[in-house]
Order: structure tokens, then C-alpha cells, then sequence
């Protein structure tokens, strides 16, 4: 097993990277966690890495932190995760952002970078419940953009109780015409 490898990192062409180990060349595939926190190339780098030995192929995936090699080595654990997937999960990104406008809070989660996924064709438990919290118990209201790559999802919500629905509506749609969503039953 190679456990960590030190050198040059000569190349970075994502998720794989080219790192010369005392004139060896290592292709190492790093999830994008590792990817963006890399130094220039022609700097010093040391990575821990995981090697997988297949019939046709041995593969080396690198990880800037132990943490991350754990965790990589914890998803191949599960059945049907494969190096790839668990690559591919280790690179998810999650975005929060929020801001305050005419009363109105509007709150986006953005998550992307993960495994692929399927778009529901109907909305689950999880979609139908907060929608109803966010609806009844907040008086706001709740889209969702699924994606291949990821979801997006945004809440919109009155800072008061007194905000008027036809008021709601029109910031809601507004939001709603700068990214579009998909319309999912």
C-alpha cells in the first residue's frame, strides 16, 4: 500500500493531478476538497493517498488530510460505492446564502459537485414536509431546482407576520424569474 506520497506537483487537470516523487511521475485523482486547496504547480506537495488494485488498473486517490482518506475509505464500505462514487462524494459542495430585501428574507441552498442524481419525478416526504413548515408555520413559501449535479432550493419568508400574501406572491416570482426552476408534481 502506498500511504502518502511527497514531491513537485507537476500538472493539475481536474480531479487528476501529476506529482514527481524523486523522478516518478504519480497520476493521483484527488477529490475537488483537495483539488482547490492545492499550492501552484512546481511547489512541494504531500498528499496521504489510497491505492486501489483492480484486474485491469491500479489507481492512487490523494487527500490533503488524513480526515479526508478516512472518510474516502469509510464511503468504499458501503455496498455498491465504488472509488469513483466516494471521489465524487468527497467533492459535494454546499452553498448557504441569504440576504433581507422589502421585508422578505430569502434564504438559498445550493448543493453541487456530488455524485449524479435523478430528478424526482414527484415530490418526497422530506420536499412535502418542509414545504408545509415553511408555508403554514412561517408564512413563506418554498422552490426547488433539481438538477443531475446537485439541488437548489430556496425559501422566501416574511420578516412579519403581517406581510400580505398577494405581497409574498410577487417577491416569490420575482426571485423565481431570475433562476428558473423546474416544475416538479
Amino acid at each position: 500500500m502506498i500511504g502518502r506520497i511527497s514531491g513537485i506537483l507537476l500538472e493539475k487537470n481536474p480531479p487528476q493531478l501529476l506529482v514527481d516523487v524523486q523522478g516518478v511521475g504519480y497520476e493521483v485523482d484527488v477529490p475537488m476538497s483537495t483539488f482547490y486547496n492545492l499550492p501552484p504547480t512546481g511547489d512541494k506537495v504531500s498528499l496521504f493517498t489510497h491505492l486501489v488494485v483492480r484486474e485491469d488498473a491500479h489507481l492512487l486517490f490523494g487527500f490533503l488530510t488524513e480526515r479526508e482518506r478516512m472518510t474516502f475509505r469509510q464511503l468504499l464500505k458501503i455496498s455498491g460505492v465504488g472509488a469513483r462514487t466516494a471521489l465524487s462524494v468527497l467533492s459535494g459542495q454546499l452553498s448557504i446564502t441569504w440576504g433581507v430585501e422589502d421585508e422578505m428574507l430569502a434564504l438559498a441552498w445550493e448543493e453541487t459537485g456530488g455524485p449524479l442524481v435523478q430528478i424526482p419525478t414527484s415530490r418526497g416526504f422530506g420536499t412535502r414536509s418542509l414545504m408545509a413548515s415553511v408555508e403554514s408555520q412561517l408564512g413563506g413559501q418554498a422552490l426547488f431546482d433539481w438538477r443531475t449535479e446537485g439541488l437548489i432550493c430556496r425559501l422566501v419568508v416574511p420578516l412579519a407576520r403581517e406581510a400580505s400574501v398577494p405581497m409574498l406572491n410577487e417577491r416569490f416570482e420575482e426571485l423565481a424569474a431570475e433562476q428558473p426552476f423546474q416544475q416538479v408534481s
